[in-house]
């Protein structure tokens, strides 16, 4: 897989995002993720998603999509979605290893996963869209919700700041913060003891942690998708993109 490597840690596969620098998710790495999660599921009993030190992702590859016609990026949005799906259903516990800045779809990602360990330091999270005129997408909306506090995701959502990680541990928006460099070996730790366990019990209580997520989603999607396309298609939006695109071309 191109954008994702997968190595086994004993039982625990460890998937990680290794697309440059910046781990952007545009369409290769979003169909990459989604078969490795198919993978996964099948070879091992936890799953640590992991990206460089720099970045966990930066997010949507904003110079790649934003060439797409409407139907390409509803083709995106929706397969994006999908696969983020298929992390947060997984009957296996997950980590996200969080060592660099997790910055909008790298937020959606870090959600996705049952806990978030993220290093101590400068790096940043938080969800940036309403900064660029588009809505969160609708599914990690509702991950938000269930993770955080309804003020705190209200916060994140209608002002769209970063946070470092201390702040982060402070919202419950990630489970621990570890000194840099050991993210991934903590995230392995706290995986191994709930494998550890028989698995049905897990897959249980998973099942029905998710399933109002995962059935909201699937009666919504369709609508929800439409919204933020509108929102992406329109004049004012595409100068904030165009304008992110160009920083993130620069910063690559």
């Amino acid at each position: 897989m191109g954008t994702i490597t997968i190595e086994m840690q004993g039982a625990i596969a460890v998937l990680t995002l290794a697309d440059g620098v910046t781990n952007a998710v545009g369409s290769q790495m979003t169909h990459d993720l989604a078969a490795a999660l198919e993978e996964a599921a099948a070879t091992s009993r936890g799953l640590v998603l992991a990206g460089n030190d720099t970045f966990f992702s930066m997010g949507f590859n904003l110079p790649e999509l934003i060439q797409l016609d409407r139907q390409g990026m509803r083709a995106f949005i929706h397969a994006f979605e999908r696969a983020t799906l298929d992390l947060f259903t997984l009957p296996l516990p997950t980590a996200a290893a969080i060592e660099g800045h997790a910055i909008a779809g790298g937020t959606i990602l870090g959600l996705a996963a049952d806990f978030r360990i993220a290093a101590a330091g400068k790096k940043l999270m938080g969800l940036n869209e309403i900064k660029l005129g588009i809505p969160v997408p609708c599914l990690a909306l509702m991950m938000l919700e269930q993770t955080v506090s309804r003020p705190v995701a209200q916060e994140m959502l209608y002002h769209g700041e970063f946070v470092k990680a201390e702040q982060a541990l402070d919202t419950g928006l990630v489970d621990e913060v570890v000194a840099p460099g050991f993210a991934v070996e903590r995230a392995l730790a706290r995986l191994a003891s709930i494998a550890a366990h028989p698995g049905g019990a897990f897959r249980a209580m998973k099942a029905a942690r998710v399933e109002i997520i995962r059935d909201k989603f699937e009666r919504t999607y369709v609508e929800q998708h439409e919204r933020f396309l509108d929102c992406w298609f329109q004049a004012d939006t595409r100068v904030l993109l165009e304008e992110a695109a160009e920083k993130f071309r620069k910063g690559a």
